[in-house]
């Protein structure tokens, strides 16, 4: 894929939207603000949540108003165009930015029919930008990023995650996790998918995996993991098809199969 003005259009408002409420969360951090619950335990949202959803909303629609939008706040916002729809996430890691913990990032992506074609992830208090454009490689503030070359699962660190019903157990996500931790090996739970897939995209992680996940939890982190070199599928190993509620294991490539067969055990 080449760089065409019309992707070059999308990435710049892109940015704009992920680096403008970049601000705006930095600005609300730590100060007083309303607070409110979602369905599961200590599933919040916040009212930054939705003061980010609408500035970035707010640049899509000025700029592209025949485009679809899908937020995690205000859900599906169809148009027009439906091949051209808008995944965001204006607030990722709400249970750490309410609790004042500074792990939380912004999430932007473009999907053009099927096809995520531009990703944008910016952790606001490190002011660190990641992006994906398919086809043309990922960066970080403007320098390409890799994904790390460690071979053996037993020589990596990961990341992961856990469900907001995690006393259900989906997917024996519980099981699948000791499974790992027995190995012994480094594990990290941030709180926010979008940091853990920049993470691996820049050679920070070997692997992290998580389930039930949004699509604007996944969307720009696959286009900027599989733009560094990395690869991610479903927890049996299939691409990954982006769902209302997502199975991922994300990897440098090189350690992909380990895991998989790792969690095979739990497929039954």
């Amino acid at each position: 894929m080449e760089m065409t003005d019309k992707l070059d259009f999308l990435l710049k408002v892109a940015k704009e939207a992920a680096v403008s409420s970049g601000k705006i969360l930095k600005e609300g951090f730590r100060t007083s603000f309303k607070i409110n619950n979602k369905p599961g335990i200590h599933n919040l949202v916040t009212e930054y949540d939705f003061k980010s959803e609408k500035n970035i909303i707010g640049l899509i629609k000025n700029n592209f108003p025949s485009h679809c939008i899908l937020s995690e706040e205000c859900g599906i916002k169809k148009s027009e165009d439906e091949d051209v729809c808008w995944i965001i996430d204006p607030l990722d890691g709400t249970v750490n930015f309410a609790h004042g913990i500074p792990v939380f990032g912004i999430n932007v992506a473009v999907k053009e029919k099927d096809e995520i074609i531009l990703g944008v992830t910016y952790q606001p208090l490190t002011d660190e930008l990641f992006i994906g454009i398919k086809g043309l490689g990922a960066t970080l503030n403007g320098q390409p990023i890799k994904v790390s070359a460690t071979k053996k699962l037993k020589d990596a660190i990961v990341g992961t995650g856990f469900p907001y019903n995690l006393h259900e157990n989906p997917n024996r996500c519980i099981e699948r996790f000791f499974s790992i931790a027995k190995l012994g090996i480094p594990i990290r739970r941030l709180g926010a998918a979008c940091i853990d897939f920049a993470y691996l995209a820049s050679g920070r992680y070997d692997a992290f995996w998580e389930t039930n996940l949004g699509p604007w939890d996944c969307a720009a982190g696959k286009v900027i993991l599989e733009e560094a070199g990395g690869k991610i599928t479903n927890w049996q190993g299939k691409p990954f098809l982006l769902q209302e509620k997502n199975q991922v294991i994300a990897t440098n490539g090189l350690i992909h199969s380990e895991i998989e067969k790792v969690f095979k055990q739990y497929d039954h």
